[in-house]
């Protein structure tokens, strides 16, 4: 826990310069909130960390997610039941937006990932349905390591669209109001009921548990790569159903 320590202590000294917090916390209520949802944070950095190949420093994205969950507390108010998932959208945002600025993804590697995207897709079309990945390894004379690095590139550009369109979602000056979240929730619900069984596990288990790839491979004895082929069907039909909302 020393990195919350010291983000609390930085915050204090910070509070002590400008004299008021601009939020309807004390500083004392703001520094136990923060410690009570650290633990969420490390789960969030520990899920995406294993999906940008250390862009960012581990300690450098868990700053940045405690400076977004203080945001979250500041717009959001006492903290209630509802309150960790609206923390986890505000905490995953901020790393997200972090990885954009430094543009994480270098222009080569963007390059090359649509330009694997470009070769699946002609595949697709060439077999008249969805390739296994034997087929689209042995088709795009790729290693395990070098598909593997395809779909985690690509699952990782899908995961920042989709958080974005779940944020907009929601209100982003304050707290997400009782009518916001049911709209929110119920739109969550018929995009989800359109996913097969298995899509919908892993979907819970990455957004709800905030289990990693690895991790959720393993409660459902699938590779990495499988894994990250359902999350991506899922959320390109989760996506459409949003966006058509």
């Amino acid at each position: 826990m020393g990195y919350v320590e010291e983000f609390t202590d930085a915050y204090a000294e910070s509070y002590s310069e400008h004299g008021s917090a601009p939020a309807p916390h004390s500083v004392a209520d703001e520094q136990k909130h923060l410690m009570a949802y650290a633990p969420l944070v490390k789960r969030i950095v520990r899920q995406l960390n294993s999906q940008i190949a250390g862009a960012i420093d581990r300690d450098d994205m868990e700053q940045i997610g405690l400076m977004g969950l203080l945001e979250a507390l500041r717009r959001y108010g006492e903290p209630d039941a509802a309150f960790g998932s609206y923390a986890s959208l505000r905490v995953r945002g901020a790393i997200l937006d972090e990885l954009r600025r430094q543009d994480w993804r270098p222009r080569a590697v963007r390059q090359q990932s649509h330009k694997l995207r470009d070769a699946v897709r002609a595949l697709t079309r060439k077999l008249g349905r969805e390739p296994s990945e034997q087929e689209i390894m042995r088709g795009l004379n790729l290693t395990a390591d070098a598909y593997q690095a395809y779909l985690m590139d690509e699952n990782a550009e899908l995961i920042a669209s989709f958080d974005d369109l779940l944020q907009d979602s929601v209100s982003n000056d304050s707290a997400p109001s009782p009518e916001e979240q049911l709209m929110v929730r119920r739109s969550l619900e018929q995009a989800l009921r359109g996913l097969d069984e298995r899509e919908q596990r892993v979907v819970q288990m990455y957004y709800e548990f905030e289990l990693s790839y690895k991790e959720i491979a393993a409660v459902l004895d699938l590779t990495d790569a499988r894994v990250c082929q359902l999350n991506k069907a899922a959320l390109n039909k989760m996506k459409a159903v949003l966006q058509s909302a």
